[in-house]
């Protein structure tokens, strides 16, 4: 269960087709090049059985997108996640770390083909290489889309449904979510986590806007990992996986629409690690207590 959100294909396919000269400046001119960089510590949590862990986070995103009218549009995201366990007497694990260094490559073509009457469907195929550091990279795909209808009414509020369908490393699965961006009053809306930030876009948040820039948020999420051990480790090329539910604040200042500063602090609720065999199949399950985070996801829009 994992959903997962967004640089740079059919540009030389749009050169090609475009005139020269001015025009072709003007198409151009029409792709939004973005970036975003997040940093995240979720603090040690004590695990069943004895021990305890905690993690460091960097994600890279990059892209672009473009509006092509009537409602569609297109786009290509390139992704990187860096994380970095650290264990201490995990007496389930037989009282060596189950991994360390977990890193994640991918690439995303988000689509979306405008329909009639405000309705939209939305289409993002994705490729992934999720794997712990001395993992196989042919044994580390996760690949899959995330396909959704959505309803635009005439204020700008917005609401749908879609699904998640992966396959993650000896397992496929399929997940279902809301879409929602929802006005509840001058300053009030519901609306889908930040893709980008450290909790994942799977959840609801409640948004409040101060002004001068400022908005705060709260809410939750669901977020899943899944990647190839290594090779030399004490499952060799296995599979991890960390689950758990952030429960967290936000606050936010914004730079018009080019640039924004996400601030997060929380708590992972109902989390829990897991080692399976080359195969997928179970080994070990250890639910951690929850634990605290903090994190900061800066976005930029060119």
């Amino acid at each position: 269960m994992k959903l997962d959100h967004k640089r740079i294909a059919a540009l030389f396919a749009a050169v090609a087709l475009l005139p020269a000269g001015g025009a072709a400046v003007a198409q151009e001119s029409q792709w939004r090049p973005f970036v975003s960089v997040t940093g995240a510590y979720e603090g040690s949590a004590d695990l069943d059985g004895g021990g305890d862990f905690s993690v460091w986070n960097a994600f890279l995103r990059g892209g672009a997108t473009r509006d092509l009218g009537g409602g569609n549009g297109v786009g290509v995201t390139f992704s990187y996640d860096y994380n970095d366990y650290s264990f201490s007497n995990p007496t389930a694990f037989g009282g060596v770390a189950p991994w360390n260094v977990v890193q994640r490559y991918g690439v995303a073509v988000p689509l979306t083909f405008g329909l009639s009457d405000g309705w939209s469907i939305g289409v993002v195929p994705s490729v992934d290489w999720f794997r712990e550091n001395g993992a196989k990279s042919g044994d580390s795909l996760v690949w899959g889309a995330v396909v959704s209808g959505t309803k635009r009414f005439a204020d700008g509020n917005r609401i749908g449904l879609g699904v998640g369908v992966y396959d993650r490393i000896e397992k496929t699965q399929a997940a279902p979510f809301l879409v929602v961006d929802w006005r509840l009053g001058e300053r009030w809306r519901i609306v889908n986590p930040l893709a980008a930030g450290p909790t994942g876009p799977a959840g609801l948040e409640l948004d409040y806007t101060l002004g001068g820039g400022w908005d705060l948020g709260v809410g939750f999420a669901y977020r899943s990992t899944r990647f190839r051990l290594s090779e030399t480790g004490p499952v060799p090329n296995g599979v991890g996986v960390q689950n758990g539910y952030p429960v967290f604040l936000r606050g936010t200042y914004r730079v018009q629409d080019r640039m924004a500063l996400h601030l997060y602090g929380g708590v992972v609720t109902a989390g829990d690690l897991r080692v399976e065999d080359s195969s997928g199949n179970r080994l070990i399950k250890v639910d951690y207590d929850p634990a605290p985070f903090v994190g900061a996801t800066f976005v930029a829009r060119f």
